[in-house]
């Protein structure tokens, strides 16, 4: 993907898609690029430089200035599929962490670890914020189901931006648990760490989405400001109606003394 018309003044128009053959001329991928030094080759990312890259017209996907469309296409399903696969990862992450706080052989001070401090407060909180994620994703599901993916932006931003954190802070907690074996690869608690905090710059950074979405829920704010005050006028109108004292917002009001 490419700019090919800068000076578009439709800045969703300025870009284009180009399928470029790997092993063509002026292609060159300099090396795999590993995440938080798990190799992930062939299926990441690489450092690819494109030199005088020459290919027919008929590469071009969809048409010329369509780039934005097509992908923006792609990403909406692909955050929630993201989204879906990362509420396994917690779910897994919450099953390594009960296996080891039971595990009989540990039993630091006398006790397992389930009879210490926090640990049971981190096996709850996971499960209340791993139910809460899911919901979240269910409800963009739906959306998307019923009324299409643009129609679903803004939850699937929800969703995109909650459920990575939910599961890096479950995973965080199982790791906790099995100190120095938790950051190693006798678990895979530490590679799924990796993998998924990229996902919260994968399809756009959390800090895109939450912009975006501040700025949608902000547009009702005038909309919101007139209902509280028809309410506020509301309110005036009963008390007049029915002979009892003004009072301010937060205080109990009393009826008056007849």
């Amino acid at each position: 993907m490419g700019k090919s018309d800068p000076k578009n003044p439709d800045p969703y128009k300025q870009q284009s898609v180009v399928l470029v053959p790997s092993d063509i001329k002026g292609v060159t991928i300099h090396r795999m690029l590993s995440v938080y030094g798990y190799d992930d080759a062939p299926h990441g990312h690489g450092h690819i430089t494109f030199l005088n890259v020459r290919v027919p017209a008929a590469n071009l996907v969809l048409g010329e200035g369509r780039g934005f469309e097509i992908i923006q296409g792609r990403l909406g399903p692909g955050r929630i599929h993201h989204a879906m696969r990362t509420i396994g990862a917690a779910e897994r992450a919450l099953e390594w962490m009960l296996m080891r706080i039971n595990d009989p052989r540990k039993t630091p001070f006398g006790k397992q670890l389930r009879e210490h401090g926090v640990i049971l407060e981190w096996v709850a909180k996971s499960r209340i914020e791993i139910d809460a994620a899911r919901l979240v994703v269910l409800n963009a599901a739906i959306k998307m189901d019923e009324q299409g993916p643009k129609a679903a932006l803004t939850e699937i931003a929800q969703a995109k931006v909650l459920v990575p954190q939910t599961a890096l802070t479950v995973i965080d907690r199982a790791v906790q648990c099995f100190g120095g074996a938790g950051v190693s690869q006798d678990t895979p608690l530490a590679n799924m760490w990796a993998q998924i905090r990229t996902l919260r710059l994968a399809d756009g950074p959390d800090e895109v989405h939450l912009q975006q979405m501040g700025r949608n829920e902000n547009r009702r704010g005038i909309a919101v400001a007139s209902k509280i005050e028809a309410q506020r006028t509301k309110a005036e109108e009963l008390l007049q109606k029915y002979n009892l004292p003004k009072s301010e917002i937060g205080t109990k009001i009393q009826r008056a003394k007849l």
